[in-house]
């Protein structure tokens, strides 16, 4: 999975948000707010990244039980999905 083009991350304070820009702006009215894992995640998703990489990472990163991970990633590209940010 990778993210799409068109959307950058911006912080402001202490809030971390995804926004669409150029012409994605056109079609996307909206933002999207991350958390600190969201971030995490969305960082990885710069380059082709499967759903175990991401899993494997969180793991490491945060010192969490696999069966955590898996459910956290599952739940992360499914609603990003949904709002489009990623490319099928």
């Amino acid at each position: 999975m990778k993210r799409k083009e068109g959307f950058l991350l911006r912080k402001i304070d202490d809030t971390a948000i995804v926004v669409p820009v150029g012409e994605t702006s056109r079609s996307f009215h909206g933002m999207i707010t991350l958390n600190e894992t969201g971030v995490f995640l969305w960082e990885m998703l710069s380059g082709e990244t499967g759903p175990d990489a991401l899993a494997q990472a969180l793991c490491s990163t945060y010192q969490i039980d696999r069966e955590t991970a898996d459910r956290d990633v599952a739940r992360f590209l499914e609603k990003a999905q949904k709002a489009g940010l990623l490319e099928e």
